[in-house]
Order: structure tokens, then C-alpha cells, then sequence
């Protein structure tokens, strides 16, 4: 099963290297987090190596804030080391940046 897995993480890793550099940590989230994870959130935005995911709220971002460096690594596997950080916010807080954002243009 093992070489099966790596296969496919390479056909993946392959893929992603293919995408716009802005997109391909997006699409790499449930990969790298898992389907459990993914199911309950979100991957925003990335800039500037920064990755922001929505989280369903302060629990699920403070229990995944304590895996971040694991799922920078696991980022570094698939598309070398681009990103940097991985932020998580709950949705309240995506929304209240959104509001920022309009109000700054």
C-alpha cells in the first residue's frame, strides 16, 4: 500500500507544481491536512507564503495552530518550500477582514 501512497503523492506533488504559485497551496490543503480536516475547513488565500485557513471556530483553531509546522512541512514535500506560515481563523474573522479589505479600496 505504502508505494501505492507514494505514487500518488508524487502524481499530486507533479500536478500542484503545475498550478499558479498563488493557487497550488489551496489545492494542496486537504492533501497535506487529510480528509477529516479538509471536510471542516476551508484554505482562503495565499500571499507572500502565507496561508490562511478558515477554521469552524477558536477550538479547531487553536488545536490546529499546535500541527502548523507539520503541515508546513507536509507543504514542503508536495511544492518545495513555499509556504512559509499557515494561519487559521475562524469565520468571524474572515468576515471582519473582508470589511477591512472593502473599506481600505
Amino acid at each position: 500500500m505504502e508505494p501505492i501512497r507514494s505514487g500518488l503523492r508524487q502524481i499530486m506533488s507533479d500536478f500542484l507544481k503545475t498550478q499558479p504559485p498563488q493557487d497550488a497551496p489551496i489545492l494542496a490543503w486537504p492533501v497535506v491536512c487529510g480528509p477529516e480536516i479538509a471536510a471542516r475547513t476551508r484554505a482562503l488565500e495565499f500571499i507572500d507564503g502565507l496561508l490562511t485557513v478558515e477554521v469552524l471556530d477558536n477550538t479547531w483553531k487553536h488545536q490546529l495552530a499546535s500541527f502548523a509546522s507539520r503541515y508546513i512541512s507536509g507543504f514542503g514535500e508536495l511544492l518545495g518550500p513555499v509556504v512559509k506560515e499557515v494561519r487559521f481563523q475562524t469565520p468571524a474573522q474572515t468576515r471582519l477582514a473582508a470589511r477591512k479589505a472593502a473599506v481600505s479600496k
